[in-house]
């Protein structure tokens, strides 16, 4: 083999030991780092959480405020919850994609674009000091302009005011959809209500509230520039609180009938 041959196998050893080299480390990386990784996204995760409903102080450590929460899996059809489930491994979005724990949606059964909808469902309660209900915390998502918007609703003790609202994930156009990030656009959700009588009634509206209306308590100010997303708001909200979300586990929590 001439001179050249041989310092061009060399060169071709070098660099395919140095990609084997290079591929152990960053598998043993993706490895080691994985438990770290899924422990942050917890603890991100509990943040919006104590978020949306309004509880997150920032001088207490996360882990410390979300031990007043409780976590449960509900039965949505049934609105009752689910015993036997442990709600830290259930994984929401994993069951909303089997079908053989969820349902297909399509047409007008669809309006927030889920696609399918799962069974079974998590929620969080928090109680006061005497053991009562004071918050109900429900994971809401839906399509907007570019995007499913994953999210929480926090509602009051009655089931019916709204106390929070955040989304933690989503991909909207920053100034624009993106604007549901924006705290002050935030701020205007507490204190609106949900129904009137058995019906959804809270309305995202194309455009702000107008003075006087009649129906301000159910009405939120969209976001300007950006009627998509603002119309996945309004359809993924009234949707997770209507019949096919969260709605009959409202009635039971309202009726103290879970049995």
């Amino acid at each position: 083999m001439s001179a050249s041959g041989e310092g061009l196998g060399r060169i071709l050893t070098v660099a395919l030991g140095l990609c084997l080299v290079c591929s152990m480390v960053v598998s043993t990386a993706a490895v080691v780092l994985k438990p770290a990784q899924q422990a942050n996204k917890t603890l991100d995760l509990k943040r919006n959480i104590l978020m949306a409903a309004g509880l997150l102080d920032p001088a207490l450590s996360v882990e410390e405020q979300f031990e007043q929460v409780e976590t449960r899996v509900v039965n949505l059809d049934q609105g009752r919850f689910v015993e036997g489930v442990d709600p830290a491994q259930f994984d929401q979005r994993e069951a909303a994609k089997d079908p053989a724990r969820s349902r297909a949606l399509a047409g007008a059964e669809d309006p927030a674009k889920l696609v399918r909808r799962e069974d079974q469902a998590l929620v969080y309660l928090v109680r006061d000091a005497v053991g009562d209900l004071d918050k109900i915390i429900l994971p809401i998502r839906g399509y907007g302009l570019w995007s499913t918007m994953y999210g929480f609703m926090a509602l009051e003790s009655d089931g019916n005011t709204v106390a929070g609202l955040g989304f933690y994930e989503h991909g909207e156009t920053p100034g624009l959809g993106g604007e549901i990030d924006n705290p002050n656009w935030k701020a205007i959700w507490p204190g609106k209500l949900v129904y009137q009588g058995n019906e959804v009634a809270i309305q995202v509206l194309k455009g702000s509230v107008p003075a006087g209306s009649a129906d301000e308590q159910w009405q939120v100010d969209g976001l300007s520039g950006a009627t998509l997303t603002t119309k996945g708001v309004d359809k993924l909200v009234r949707y997770w609180l209507g019949e096919q979300g969260f709605q009959p586990l409202l009635e039971n929590l309202r009726q103290g009938d879970l049995s």
